[in-house]
């Protein structure tokens, strides 16, 4: 059976450094931090009291109130990032053949802040289970999809992938699968995630997760760095379509670029640490490689999963060196998370859009607030810090790990 080919024909973004691709893309290239103190709660007690958060979004400028009430805000966010990504692929809605239209999305965590309201509330009451009747339906992380699908009719598979913060390169890999089998046309693919909450933060610091750099918020993501200490939180949404090529050509759309490969692997070592020596790392970059049917030399551009903790950047960056041998030294890595934080089962979709936009754009964006070298990384590798680059980007991959071992990768090429 020959495989179809997959291109990427929308996308759309919402993240903490810019509400739209646009804006994201700005952000990117002028390395712009999107960490500031949490305003969504009172931090006094909390040993990290920043994040992530979005900035200036309104649900209601999009989604109806009473609509956006039954939604928890991964959903919301989910909804805007996936409207925006089909308004750009210039879909006709009226015309596409939507028991052919999948929508298929990550998320890590799903309605955390729903939870968390719904059992306090029970917790301060007299006992009584008095629970929101849109309790579950808000909570559940196949919710979103099922949000999307709904708004537009799309009959297609539908469901969400839940693999930490893998999730949402997870939800690609499947997407580009769906279509590359002839099961589908077209895929709205991606995620979101929205847990910048008491459950969430609290969660994380007592797992000793987060970096508690409370003096300079807008420095404390610093991915490769030898002071960093710990991951930022983010929130937000990104969105992809994807579609079979010759559907794309018949209907003149414009095409980003061409999905040509994933892999998945795991680490099978430890619930949350990453094998010393990235052997899960080193395996799911083969198989990504092995899929798309390229060598590692083909490779101009590698967006990290870096998220700026201790073990994870080191033993990363040692498996790229594993894997892409002396060609290594020629790649530009990055890891866009110094600008927006860790946006776990979203932030596989938030990064492939940068390596998508990197290509047509030809600048790759910086790895921001490095300022000390740390002993442990080859200093021959091109972090791509403190400033964005100019580079002909022809193939680039994207990398997500998760808690658990999950490793998930994506591979784009410009379409020739």
């Amino acid at each position: 059976m020959e495989l179809k080919r997959v291109v990427v024909t929308g996308l759309g973004a919402l993240t903490p450094i810019g509400n739209t691709k646009d804006e994201y893309w700005e952000g990117l290239i002028s390395g712009k931090s999107g960490a500031a103190p949490i305003t969504y709660y009172d931090t006094e007690k909390f040993k990290t009291k920043f994040a992530c958060e979005l900035k200036n979004f309104n649900v209601t400028d999009f989604i109806d109130r009473k609509e956006s009430r039954r939604m928890d805000k991964f959903a919301q966010y989910a909804m805007v990032a996936a409207d925006e990504a089909i308004e750009d692929s210039n879909l006709n809605l009226d015309k596409v053949n939507k028991l052919r239209v999948g929508v298929i999305w990550g998320a890590g965590i799903g309605g955390l802040e729903t939870f968390q309201n719904e059992v306090l509330n029970f917790a301060s009451g007299d006992g009584t289970p008095r629970f929101n009747p849109f309790f579950i339906p808000k909570m559940i992380a196949d919710i979103a999809p099922g949000n999307i699908s709904i708004k537009h009719g799309f009959m297609g598979p539908n469901y969400t992938t839940v693999s930490a913060c893998a999730s949402s390169a997870n939800a690609m890999f499947d997407a580009l699968n769906s279509i590359r089998l002839g099961h589908t046309d077209v895929v709205v693919t991606g995620g979101s995630e929205a847990a910048v909450t008491i459950a969430g933060m609290g969660g994380f610091n007592a797992m000793h997760a987060l970096s508690t750099r409370n003096e300079s918020p807008e420095t404390a993501s610093r991915p490769f760095d030898a002071t960093r200490d710990g991951f930022v939180l983010g929130e937000g949404a990104g969105a992809l379509v994807l579609e079979e090529y010759e559907h794309a050509k018949a209907r003149g759309a414009k095409i980003y670029a061409e999905c040509i490969g994933g892999g998945l692997s795991s680490d099978a070592y430890h619930m949350t640490a990453p094998h010393p020596d990235g052997l899960g790392v080193i395996a799911v970059m083969k198989n990504c490689l092995e899929n798309a049917g390229l060598k590692p030399e083909d490779v101009d551009h590698i967006n990290t999963h870096g998220t700026s903790t201790t073990l994870g950047d080191v033993a990363e960056l040692k498996a790229i060196s594993e894997v892409f041998g002396s060609h290594a030294k020629n790649i530009n890595i990055n890891s866009t998370k110094s600008m927006t934080g860790h946006l776990l089962g979203a932030a596989g979709a938030i990064e492939a859009i940068s390596v998508i936009l990197a290509m047509e754009h030809g600048i790759v964006p910086p790895t921001i607030n490095h300022t000390t070298d740390d002993e442990n990384i080859d200093p021959e590798l091109n972090l791509t810090l403190n400033k964005a680059q100019k580079r002909d980007v022809k193939v680039a991959m994207s990398n997500t790990f998760g808690f658990g071992g999950h490793n998930a990768c994506v591979l784009f090429k410009k379409l020739d």
